[in-house]
């Protein structure tokens, strides 16, 4: 659990709280918790994203492409930046987009949710239908993603490390950093 210099001094949260991270890190689970804890909606973006697709992101992913989820992805993420405080959960690569990072660092507090590779591949392989892991090694893929994607995460104001621990924990820790902030 990390407070990043980036945030100044005396600057309170404003807007949507928006989770990103590595897939496998709890970002919904610990989301719609956090969600709870703070009487505020909680918004999955991956489910908004198939809802207004019509399908699964995995479906998305194999008819159309990444590039073709990529951008429903940022429409459906800047229609979910309304201002209104929220939690989001955003799907791992949500972050990596510019226009998207932006949008999020300008009008929310993100919140980057970190964990370990071992409890990250531990949890995504409690799951499929990850389309990033389609006929891989997790263990591979995640450590192949979190060199390119943790530096652009770590951009976020907020950082808190999950543990192999009940995703209460993470909502804790989650909740003082939003209380130091503020």
């Amino acid at each position: 659990m990390q407070r990043n210099s980036k945030i100044p001094d005396g600057q309170t949260r404003r807007g949507p709280i928006v989770l990103v991270g590595m897939m496998g890190v709890g970002k919904s689970t610990v989301g719609r918790r956090l969600a709870a804890r703070l009487g505020l909606a909680f918004v999955d973006a991956d489910e908004e994203i198939e809802k207004a697709a019509g399908m699964s992101v995995s479906e998305i992913f194999e008819r159309y492409g990444e590039a073709y989820f990529r951008d429903g992805e940022r429409r459906v993420i800047a229609r979910l930046m309304d201002g209104a405080p929220k939690v989001i959960a955003t799907g791992g690569g949500a972050f990596m987009q510019e226009e998207t990072r932006k949008l999020i660092l300008d009008t929310a507090t993100a919140i980057w949710l970190d964990a370990d590779i071992d409890i990250l591949v531990d949890r995504v392989s409690r799951r499929d239908g990850r389309p990033l892991l389609k006929n891989r090694d997790p263990r591979a893929v995640l450590v192949e993603l979190a060199a390119v994607r943790n530096p652009v995460y770590a951009l976020a104001p907020i950082h808190v490390k999950s543990i192999a621990a009940p995703h209460d924990v993470a909502v804790d820790r989650i909740m003082e950093q939003l209380t130091a902030w503020q």
